[in-house]
């Protein structure tokens, strides 16, 4: 991860998260998690990691797993060493 990327040595940086979401996603879906790196995983899901700036753009996110009636597996802040 970039240095410019750590909300640990700078709180104004946005933290990296990856949300885990039940099934493979297909990669039409990147304009709708601009930012957000999307992974297949060999266990059928699909993660959705990259930087999210702040709570509100967390749950935002959150609320458009939700309203794609996606199934959330998971939520995990990545800490950055």
């Amino acid at each position: 991860m970039p240095d410019n990327l750590d909300p640990t040595t700078d709180p104004s940086q946005p933290s990296i998260y990856q949300i885990r979401i039940q099934g493979h996603l297909g990669l039409q879906w990147t304009d709708w998690f601009d930012g957000l790196t999307i992974t297949l995983t060999e266990d059928g899901d699909t993660l959705l990691t990259g930087p999210v700036v702040d709570q509100s753009a967390l749950h935002g996110l959150l609320k458009e797993v939700r309203d794609f009636g996606m199934t959330l597996i998971s939520v995990n802040r990545v800490q950055v060493n």
